[in-house]
């Protein structure tokens, strides 16, 4: 087993990349916020753990979490529209 900070043999380059890039800050205040929104939806009985739903984020800011900005959708639907890149930047 590797290390910490160290990566085994046969990882590959995106994995490298992804690693790299998921310990940013920034990396790390998005995924905060969308967890965030997460348990907030929680709350309020919008969703329910294991339940196949998303958080979609109407603007693309993972940080905007008012609830006029928030929507639930399934999982297959949110990623098929954020793969797409469905909100023009």
């Amino acid at each position: 087993m590797p290390k910490k900070g160290e990566y085994k043999k046969t990882a590959s380059e995106r994995s490298k990349y992804q690693r790299s890039y998921n310990s940013t800050p920034e990396a790390k205040k998005d995924r905060a916020a969308r967890n965030k929104a997460r348990r907030e939806a929680i709350r309020d009985g919008r969703v329910k753990k294991g339940d196949g739903k998303d958080i979609d984020h109407k603007n693309g800011n993972p940080r905007d979490n008012r609830k006029s900005n928030t929507q639930v959708m399934s999982k297959s639907k949110n990623r098929a529209l954020n793969q797409h890149d469905k909100r023009q930047k």
